[in-house]
């Protein structure tokens, strides 16, 4: 879910310091809900700020210092299933993956894995 806009925003600041209605009367007014209200309010009254906070993101993944190997491993053997990367991964580099997490990886990296069919 996106910020709410700096714009509206100050407009409920504005209202609230004009003292337009009580708090839950403003999320109505503005369909927000009360506890953004009342924590906008908070921090516009101790931080000086309405701006949202940056996203923070979430952890690094394993293979984010090991991006060549993953390349490396898939243009030596392009047959290979996720698993048998995962396979190799450990042997090499001593990392234990998932195989949905070097999926993502191979995403990321738009790197594709070609399949041989034997008829």
């Amino acid at each position: 879910m996106k910020a709410y806009s700096v714009d509206l925003r100050q407009k409920i600041v504005d209202a609230y310091e004009q003292q337009e209605g009580s708090q839950r009367e403003l999320a109505q007014r503005f369909k927000v809900s009360p506890n953004f209200v009342r924590l906008l309010l908070k921090r516009h009254q101790t931080e000086g700020t309405i701006e949202p906070k940056s996203h923070t993101g979430g952890f690094d993944s394993k293979l984010a210092n090991h991006l060549d190997l993953v390349k490396q491993l898939v243009e030596q053997d392009n047959d290979a299933t996720l698993q048998e990367l995962c396979t190799q991964l450990e042997q090499q580099a001593q990392i234990q993956v998932s195989p949905s997490t070097l999926c993502r990886t191979l995403q990321q990296l738009n790197l594709t894995r070609k399949k041989t069919f034997v008829r």
